[in-house]
């Protein structure tokens, strides 16, 4: 079943811990492509805005052209460019109004390995989604995908439900390529993994 609206629409780090477990799913040309996602990091308003997100870093914290969808409804997709290479696939959740979104890192991929395996130029079932870059690759999610409603029924890009893991099997710990952000926002151990899986990102 596909997470619905309400599970999103909740605290950044609450939806980052929850979302460890559950499947991400892209249709492509009608086969499916998933994984199970085994790290993300919050980005988030707390007592402080978190300069480590873009909505807070940019633009007085106000919304930009870039950052516009973080500041809307949960349960959308925020995907940016990385560096001028990467794309990365990003959930906003809180409430419209307030930058807020979880960062996918990695995921354990579970259908479709033979679709990953070509677009990732023949890369290693180990290699072919832990890390953020990789997946979006993997997946085959771009800009397009920018803005797209996760719960959209007929959406071909949404994330099912799972089991909630047990809380001594999540880990977490400062957020990674944070580059010159001060602290103690560079620290906050906002970046939670599923402890022990092999997919979590080096």
């Amino acid at each position: 079943m596909r997470l619905q609206r309400p599970f999103f629409a909740r605290p950044a780090r609450v939806v980052a811990q929850d979302l460890l477990g559950k499947r991400l799913v892209r249709l492509v040309n009608g086969r499916l492509l998933a994984g199970t996602i085994v790290e993300t990091e919050a980005y988030c308003d707390s007592d402080q805005p978190d300069l480590a997100c873009h909505g807070h870093r940019a633009n007085g914290g106000k919304p930009t052209g870039r950052t516009a969808v973080m500041f809307g409804t949960a349960g959308f997709a925020y995907v940016y460019f990385s560096y001028g290479i990467h794309w990365l696939f990003n959930v906003v959740t809180g409430e419209p109004g307030q930058a807020n979104a979880v960062l996918v890192r990695a995921l354990e991929p579970v259908l479709g390995l033979e679709e990953m395996q070509r677009v990732r130029n023949g890369r290693s079932v180990a290699q072919l989604t832990n890390g953020p870059a990789k997946l979006t690759q993997a997946l085959q999610i771009d800009k397009s995908f920018n803005g797209a409603n996760l719960c959209d029924p007929h959406g071909v890009l949404w994330i099912e439900d799972a089991p909630p893991l047990l809380p001594a099997a999540i880990g977490c710990g400062p957020r990674i390529g944070l580059g010159k952000t001060p602290e103690p926002w560079f620290s906050m151990p906002w970046r939670y993994w599923v402890c022990g899986n092999p997919f979590v990102s080096v």
